[in-house]
């Protein structure tokens, strides 16, 4: 019997009818209750933390604080917690302007001060002095050694040159990292450019991948790294679909944000029997398919649930295009993802890592992209083309023939699959 479904895309949304006997798995988060007072729970956090004394007990008046906090491309609500982190700290004995914020970019464009604004709020903007790390400006950082992995470590000056460092964010899976949050603050967070070059050239390794850290090179090069500046705190959360705070962890910068992951993968990650002939995923619409960059998200999380030789359809409108130049360049000088990994094995670039994250996943399965971008480029890019949802299935049950077992990722960026053993 044919069911209808309908997924975001973009701005809108698309629909589509398959027949419900062949779907094996229909993906969502898993159900967590909203906290109903986030800032009372970022109060109890912080003054009842995980390996840690509490806050108020670390900070002394007179020392600094550099609190990091996340930028406009990684959602925390830090608008909403910033002001009670700041509050602790004035009710210890330590002034607005002993404190300062600096905005982990890593290698993202610098913010605009009304993004800054928007990110901790006008109470919180107008109460301490907030900075940008520039990775391309050398001048910014200070060097402090070098990992075991061979990583030049360089942390901005904002940040190592004060007494406290309050490490903030959100924690999701990584693709390579396995979560994000924790140490990413520091590294890649504001680190300079060839200090997150190496680090993510770690992502060659095949023990770095999403939802792993015990054995991830990327994740072990990053802790020594914060090490050598080590945070005095952490305030990590977790959020639903909807942007809703579910938990609020605190207190030491690696056993908090292991609990945290924790949580993490029993919302996010769901459990799965088996591998699918055919996955059809929505990067949940705007903005997370705004372009093939951020798209790739979705495409790894697909990857887990599709059996080798399978088909993907990933409905995501791309409405920027690929999202980096350099990716572009890298695709029209090399045209297959053997040919690709043996460039940024060669030479390993920021940007130029994505085409290696995305057509990596295509060696197990064919990816059909129904999106915005003109097919030449989804071409380049090595996807196959569909002009919408109803192209795109009949080219997938064409390679796969009339009844293909089919898992549904209705917010594909959203939910892990972890196949069961």
């Amino acid at each position: 019997m044919k069911k209808d479904y309908t997924y975001k895309y973009g701005r809108g949304k698309v629909s589509f009818s398959i027949d419900a006997s062949l779907v094996i798995n229909e993906l969502y988060i898993n159900n967590y209750p909203v906290l109903p007072d986030p800032a009372a729970a970022v109060r109890e956090a912080i003054r009842n933390p995980i390996g840690s004394k509490p806050l108020r007990d670390i900070v002394k008046p007179g020392e600094t604080v550099a609190f990091i906090v996340n930028d406009t491309t990684r959602v925390a609500n830090s608008h909403i917690f910033m002001p009670t982190l700041l509050d602790e700290l004035n009710a210890a004995g330590v002034p607005d302007k002993d404190m300062r914020i600096v905005f982990a970019l890593g290698t993202h464009r610098l913010m605009t001060e009304t993004e800054m604004v928007g990110e901790v709020g006008p109470e919180v903007a107008k109460r301490v002095k907030m900075y940008n790390s520039d990775c391309k400006d050398k001048s910014q950082f200070a060097y402090l050694g070098e990992t075991s992995y061979g990583t030049p470590v360089f942390i901005n000056k904002r940040v190592t040159e004060v007494d406290h460092i309050v490490c903030t964010g959100s924690v999701v899976h990584h693709f390579f990292a396995g979560f994000g949050g924790g140490r990413k603050a520091i590294l890649p967070g504001v680190a300079y450019y060839e200090t997150v070059r190496k680090n993510h050239s770690l992502m060659l390794d095949p023990h770095a991948v999403i939802g792993k850290l015990a054995g991830n090179p990327i994740y072990h090069d990053q802790v020594e790294g914060t090490e050598m500046c080590r945070p005095s705190f952490l305030l990590n959360v977790v959020l639903n679909e909807k942007k809703e705070f579910l938990k609020v962890f605190a207190g030491d910068y690696i056993q908090a944000h292991l609990q945290c992951c924790k949580l993490v993968e029993e919302v996010y990650g769901a459990r799965i029997q088996q591998e699918a002939d055919l996955v059809i995923a929505s990067c949940g619409g705007f903005p997370k398919d705004i372009n093939v960059y951020q798209l790739q998200k979705t495409m790894d999380n697909a990857w887990c649930a599709v059996r080798e030789g399978g088909v993907v359809i990933i409905l995501g409108e791309c409405a920027e295009g690929s999202g980096s130049a350099t990716y572009e360049q890298t695709m029209q000088q090399y045209r297959t993802p053997e040919q690709v990994e043996s460039a940024i094995r060669a030479d390993f670039q920021i940007g130029a890592h994505k085409a290696y994250a995305v057509t990596r996943l295509m060696k197990k399965a064919q990816f059909i992209l129904v999106s915005s971008m003109a097919p030449e480029l989804v071409q380049l890019l090595l996807f196959t083309p569909a002009r919408d949802i109803v192209a795109a299935l009949e080219l997938a049950f064409t390679k796969l023939g009339p009844q293909p077992s089919i898992t549904l990722m209705p917010m594909g960026s959203l939910t892990v699959p972890l196949l069961e053993k």
